[in-house]
């Protein structure tokens, strides 16, 4: 958790990893509990701190100081497939995590500001609701 992000669902051979940060990771999950329901095995994971993940892609690369487990531990290659990242924030903060394996993506967030409503219709408003998560998932795989 403290190392930026940890596996809360883990499928036998993932067909989409769903990425969730902060208050949509329900979301996340409901969207992943309707994608096993259609027979899509689902792997979740949850981003504590994608400042501390970026700082361990760039150890990776040579470009920092530190350690990059965390990386092999959450994002394994053998178990890499299509990602769609998931916050309340802006959809940049997570889209760089399909680089860790290079795998396609989807990176859903929040690009506008200043919208007002009941949280169902804003997230609905920026595509962050579960039914946003599984239609990404679903353009993915296709």
């Amino acid at each position: 958790m403290v190392a930026g992000a940890y596996t809360l669902r883990r499928t036998e051979d993932p067909a989409v990893s769903l990425v969730g940060m902060g208050a949509v990771i329900t979301e996340t999950l409901a969207a992943a509990d309707r994608l096993a329901a259609q027979g899509i095995a689902t792997d979740v994971i949850c981003v504590t701190s994608p400042g501390r993940l970026f700082e361990a892609v760039q150890a990776r690369r040579g470009l920092a100081d530190g350690a990059s487990w965390i990386l092999d531990q959450v994002f394994p290659a053998d178990r890499a497939a299509p990602m769609v990242t998931v916050l309340d924030g802006h959809p940049h903060t997570l889209a760089f995590l399909t680089g860790i394996n290079n795998v396609p993506g989807s990176a859903l967030g929040v690009s506008t500001f200043g919208q007002v409503g009941s949280l169902e219709d804003v997230y609905k408003y920026h595509g962050i609701d579960t039914d946003s998560v599984v239609g990404a998932a679903l353009d993915l795989i296709a």
